[in-house]
């Protein structure tokens, strides 16, 4: 399920624009590319059948000295999936041979959908025609007929296989044992010959790696790696999420090291050479249990509007390129927050300590400085290298009791109360300028774990979203657009954050579906962000709010690290990039090095010219493990939430539905966050309908219907902790009868295409 850490890009990817010596290796390994591709283009141009690889030499003109090297580049393209091995040992070109390659998912019903570049459709493979793939593995498929409007395939090879840690319970038996995959995805048990258990206890979560599987008719056979525990033990919860996305627990001693030395205080000539700002109100604003501070904010008014100064962390300054500490950050790529515990991205010597803007403590920084007219438009900006003092360390909560004129308020909060209503004033002004330009503001549900010191939950609740969080999100949004127009203007490379507007096609799907739930979204080729604010805020007070928010955000693309600036189409940025958490995201650090190569004029040509490579690098390895992060996040608040509503089976809770399909549909609990089941074969009053194009589905006899967006009051029905599922049953009185029927009625034709979907306890 996640990135394999260890084997990340050599370090001369990341510090090559830092230390450019490797010119040479990027030729050699450009000579590589052009040698595949000659051979590629002649096959699939000038070649009228599959020959061998001897007869291939010679039609290339390769002579003997070069044979070697020949064959070996035949190999990479054979295991890569581009050419394909026939009988009789003749090679032909996979694209002409109704053949193609991509990453195949594999759903829990143990179905497969290999994704093929250029295509928008995927490919599905039947169950039985998976080989031996797992999902994620890179697949080759003969493509065959279709089955409805999807085309279908068969797995005819596994060009890569998907090293991955597998999470399960292992169970054994009188001669054999086996591992259980916590992820369904992971559709077939594993063999486990007993010398290879570790001497796990039936019952124990385990982690194991697939050693072999060649034959689809028998069992893949696998080794323990690791014992985590028995399930429901402390702390066995978090380790099987971060052992199912191998996320990295221990930095290496040589980082270590590395940051234990680069964590000494800097050379009094370094801090005379910044700019001094300690004696300015600057201050930080944080959740209360936050422990790293990368950034610090100071406001002042000026005769036409204000000025806004953002500072953040000088990471730069202490990790170094080319080092341990730096190959490790990269390879981590971000910080990753758990409930009740965080992986950092760098040692907790710099995070927590000298790289974070403590109180009263001098600490280097780059400081952003922007200037507003009083309708909150950016007029000029500058960034300089400085040190700082921040006079308090705030919490959200308290910033807004100050906002709320609550009396009993800390003495930090008074010392710079001032300025955080003035602050106050300048974030009101920036969100009404933002909005109006069409940024979009996605307000959804999140969720809030409390844990006791054995991390069981004690608490589970929605995150309430404070006008102290948004204060500091305004600002931090001004200064990574300002950073991105400073080295834009320069006509310098540089990592954006970009954010692609969405497909026309994703669009009319959306359309159609808001068609349904009664809503006008018109879809136009040339759509802009303000289309999508505005009807966002049209429909913010509706119950099905949350479901559409959602399902807007589904049909966008996402958001990744790029070189080639396209503008961020959620925020309706022209120029966007990440600059202001250099402590938990390696693209932000990158920003810093770059922008401070142009702020002292170091970037040159060569520099800039020999620099792309290691932005795509980054941009592409970062967007990974940043895509890798949001995905183990969410399986944690799901363990949580799982756990805590386990021990309330049978008790009752208001929630709105927030999906429906043929099979139930679901329902997120108020003030909870957990989401949860009522399928339709535990309603036992109808038999019911799924009204796919209404949302809803609708008892045959007596009309009663649950809709999306509907309240209702549900019961704990039962909870699964190895599929982290909750099922629930209905708890309120029927409702009132519901007139609108299917079209075509219950009866008829479309009594026929609905027979699947009726369900009766």
């Amino acid at each position: 399920m996640g990135l394999d850490w260890r084997s990340s890009l050599p370090i001369w990817h990341v510090s090559a624009c830092f230390d450019l010596t490797c010119a040479e290796y990027a030729g050699k390994i450009d000579i590589m590319i052009m040698e595949k591709d000659a051979i590629v283009d002649f096959i699939r141009e000038k070649s009228d059948r599959p020959m061998r690889t001897k007869e291939l030499a010679r039609a290339l003109g390769i002579d003997q000295a070069d044979y070697r090297r020949f064959r070996e580049i035949i190999k990479e393209l054979l295991d890569v999936g581009e050419l394909v091995r026939l009988k009789r040992n003749r090679i032909g070109l996979a694209a002409e041979l109704n053949i193609v390659i991509g990453p195949i998912s594999v759903t829990r019903g143990g179905l497969g959908f290999v994704a093929v570049e250029g295509d928008d459709e995927d490919v599905m493979i039947p169950s039985h025609q998976l080989l031996t793939a797992f999902d994620g593995d890179r697949v080759m498929v003969r493509l065959g007929g279709f089955r409805g409007d999807r085309r279908t395939g068969a797995v005819i090879k596994i060009v890569e296989r998907r090293q991955r840690n597998i999470v399960g319970v292992i169970h054994h038996g009188r001669h054999f044992s086996s591992v259980v995959p916590d992820n369904p995805r992971i559709h077939r048990d594993l063999y486990i010959p007993r010398r290879e258990s570790l001497d796990a206890e039936d019952g124990e979560k385990v982690v194991a790696v697939l050693t072999v599987w060649d034959d689809p008719s028998m069992s893949p056979e696998g080794k323990v790696t690791d014992r985590l525990g028995f399930p429901g033990d402390p702390g066995v919860d978090m380790l099987t999420v971060i052992k199912s996305f191998d996320l990295p627990e221990e930095f290496p001693d040589e980082v270590l090291s590395e940051a234990g030395i680069a964590a000494a205080m800097p050379s009094a000539s370094e801090v005379q050479s910044r700019l001094d700002l300690t004696r300015d109100c600057i201050y930080t604003i944080d959740p209360a249990d936050a422990k790293d501070f990368d950034d610090a904010v100071s406001v002042s008014r000026t005769s036409n509007g204000y000025t806004l100064g953002v500072h953040i962390a000088d990471v730069s300054y202490f990790v170094k390129p080319d080092t341990a500490l730096d190959l490790e950050a990269f390879k981590r790529g971000n910080s990753v927050y758990l409930p009740g515990t965080v992986i950092p991205m760098l040692p907790e010597a710099l995070s927590n300590d000298v790289c974070s803007l403590r109180p009263n403590r001098r600490r280097l920084a780059h400081s952003v400085f922007m200037d507003f007219d009083s309708r909150g438009k950016m007029l000029k900006w500058r960034v300089a290298d400085s040190v700082i003092k921040s006079r308090a360390r705030l919490a959200y909560e308290e910033v807004q009791a100050f906002f709320d004129g609550e009396k009993e308020i800390p003495d930090r909060v008074r010392r710079v109360a001032d300025n955080l209503t003035l602050a106050r004033e300048l974030a009101r002004v920036l969100t009404r300028r933002r909005f109006s330009e069409g940024s979009l503001d996605f307000d959804l549900p999140e969720s809030k774990i409390t844990l006791n010191e054995k991390g069981e939950v004690l608490e589970l609740s929605n995150r309430v979203r404070l006008e102290a969080h948004r204060l500091v999100e305004e600002f931090m949004l001004a200064a990574n657009r300002a950073v991105a127009m400073e080295v834009f203007r320069k006509a310098q490379p540089l990592l954006y954050r970009v954010h692609d507007k969405p497909s026309l096609e994703k669009m009319e799907d959306f359309s159609a579906m808001m068609k349904r739930l009664g809503y006008n979204f018109p879809v136009s080729p040339d759509i802009r962000p303000v289309l999508f604010s505005r009807f966002l805020d049209k429909i913010k007070d509706k119950p099905e709010a949350d479901f559409i928010n959602n399902l807007m955000l589904r049909s966008m693309t996402k958001a990744v690290y790029q070189r080639e600036n396209i503008g961020h189409f959620g925020l309706a940025f022209s120029h966007y990039a990440h600059f202001t958490s250099p402590i938990r995201r390696y693209p932000d650090l990158l920003v810093h090095r770059l922008v401070r190569k142009l702020t002292h004029g170091e970037f040159t040509a060569e520099f800039a010219r020999k620099v792309i490579s290691v932005i795509d690098n980054v941009g592409t390895h970062c967007s990974e493990t940043e895509r890798l992060a949001e995905t183990a996040e969410r399986e944690a608040v799901k363990v949580k939430q799982v756990a805590f509503m386990a021990n309330r089976v049978g008790k009752e809770y208001p929630g709105v539905i927030s999906g429906v399909a043929s099979f139930g549909f679901f329902v997120r609990l108020d003030n909870l966050g957990a989401e949860g089941l009522v399928r339709m074969s535990s309603i036992d009053d109808d038999y019911y309908l799924f009204d796919e194009k209404q949302y809803r589905i609708i008892g045959r006899r007596a009309g009663r219907s649950f809709r999306l967006g509907d309240t209702i009051d549900v019961g704990v029905l039962k909870v699964d902790k190895v599929q982290n599922e909750i099922d629930f049953y209905i708890a309120d009185k029927p409702q009132k009868k519901d007139t609108r029927k299917p079209k075509n009625g219950p009866n008829g034709d479309r009594k026929k295409r609905n027979s699947r979907r009726r369900h009766k306890k």
